[in-house]
């Protein structure tokens, strides 16, 4: 029997355990999506205590305290950080069999070298341990370098300045730290938020926007600018792809709508977010960028909690759209331009995971390999089952070989270990085609490929900027 969290975790074969201590151990992190604060990067943030750098943000843990009967007072509201702590020391014990008890006690290891388990009598000491560690040495940066993160992408509204990405750029920071162009605001034509958020892309773009091409203008300068800080990266969180014909005409009768405060039809906010889909996937294909399509999550469906608490504060479940025939309408209208740029999709339905699986096999190209990629199990897929579920499907229906590998996709500096559970779970996986014969046991081959997945073809994938901010590759 293996003792838990040992070196041998998720390793159930040796030659699992050779492959990921030969192989995955040792590799760097390239982190191309997640949701890191730029400002808590850039002013290399010194957290105080435990609760502010582990539980301050984290929807995962907030749902599992909410699951355990916990008051919200204890979760995003007033008690003290102490307090929200042994709430959720509480928890833990309740959380055998959730990822999450894995990677609570992975965190508390590979952070501050704590064994032992967490509970409502060991959370005094763990606290003092703890804090002793961030108070020393910990912060942003350390972090950063601690788990030898090479870049770091962040997620960013058009209308951001990027002012702490600026200054990141010029700091000694070891770690790369780039943003990524979020643009689903830009989608909402006719929500309240809407003409708001239209003032401030006119003001950051400084442009006057009265119409719709003044809009489009206004977007692509600050893809532009983005583009000159070192992004290459855009991002959607779309329930589903939009894919409904919109002319040109159609979407600036529907903007001028929206634009006077009159009220938007469903079907007219489809077809405009068609028509800025399409829009956006010709801006990322001119420059070269990779688009990140996030699919399938059904958000915010508590309308109590999300009027005392706002959005995404963890709220969300598995969404059941139909994906498979609108993705592949807006991948066919892209590549029938021959505007379709390198792309990440990722599903958060497990319905949906041999679909994605296939429908982008439907349209790579030969200019470059895996150039649409199959993305990383997301969100409430990002454990062992959801994982090996990815993996097997990318395998059987593309080139595991050329997979970009795992992302973060969290709001929290504790998630880095989330990398090396991913790494043993591919590991153990690979280590056990092996122990039955179903793969040859040649390092060569299945070290190139491991590391491949790791670090070595992200890097080669995105190709970012390889010097500081702005910098030519």
């Amino acid at each position: 029997m293996t003792g838990f969290l040992s070196e041998d975790f998720l390793l159930s074969n040796d030659a699992a355990r050779h492959l990921y201590h030969q192989f995955a151990v040792s590799q760097p992190i390239l982190d191309y999506h997640c949701h890191l604060s730029p400002q808590d990067i850039s002013r290399n943030r010194r957290f105080r205590n435990l609760w502010e750098i582990w539980l301050e943000g984290d929807h995962y843990k907030w749902r599992a305290l909410r699951a355990n009967g916990v008051a919200e007072n204890y979760i995003t509201g007033d008690r003290t950080p102490y307090e929200k702590f042994l709430a959720w020391a509480r928890t833990v014990p309740y959380t055998l069999r959730n990822p999450l008890y894995h990677w609570t006690h992975l965190e508390l290891q590979r952070y501050f070298g704590i064994s032992d388990l967490l509970d409502e009598a060991s959370a005094p000491r763990i606290w003092e341990r703890a804090n002793a560690v961030l108070a020393e040495k910990l912060t942003a940066h350390a972090v950063l370098q601690k788990f030898h993160v090479k870049v770091v992408c962040t997620t960013d509204d058009p209308t951001d300045d990027l002012q702490h990405h600026q200054k990141i750029a010029t700091s000694n920071l070891a770690t790369r730290v780039f943003p990524t162009f979020r643009p689903d605001r830009a989608l909402a034509i006719g929500a309240p938020e809407f003409l708001p958020w239209l003032e401030q892309l006119s003001k950051a773009a400084n442009v006057d926007i009265p119409d719709l091409s003044a809009f489009l203008e206004a977007l692509g300068a600050r893809h532009d600018f983005f583009h000159s800080l070192g992004c290459r990266l855009s991002d959607h969180g779309l329930d589903h792809c939009y894919a409904t014909p919109c002319s040109d005409r159609e979407a600036a009768a529907i903007f001028a709508k929206a634009r006077a405060g009159r009220s938007i039809s469903a079907d007219e906010r489809t077809q405009f977010a068609s028509f800025m889909m399409l829009f956006f996937g010709r801006l990322d294909a001119n420059k070269r960028w990779t688009k990140q399509l996030h699919l399938g999550a059904m958000r915010n469906v508590n309308s109590a909690a999300r009027r005392k608490l706002g959005a995404d504060a963890g709220y969300d479940s598995i969404g059941d759209f139909a994906q498979g025939r609108h993705l592949a309408a807006y991948l066919d209208v892209l590549a029938q331009e021959n505007a379709l740029p390198q792309m990440i999709v990722y599903n958060v339905n497990p319905k949906d995971t041999f679909q994605f699986a296939t429908v982008i096999g439907c349209f790579q190209e030969g200019e470059k390999p895996g150039k649409l990629q199959y993305g990383s199990a997301w969100w409430f897929l990002d454990q062992k089952q959801g994982i090996t579920a990815q993996i097997d499907a990318l395998s059987n229906t593309g080139l595991l070989s050329r997979f970009i590998g795992m992302v973060t996709d969290s709001r929290s500096f504790m998630s880095y270990p989330r990398h090396e559970y991913f790494r043993r779970v591919v590991c153990d996986i690979l280590g056990q085609d092996v122990m039955r014969g179903d793969l040859p046991n040649d390092d060569a081959l299945l070290g190139s490929l491991i590391q491949g997945i790791c670090y070595e073809n992200a890097k080669q994938y995105l190709e970012l900027p390889a010097g500081g901010v702005g910098e030519p590759q």
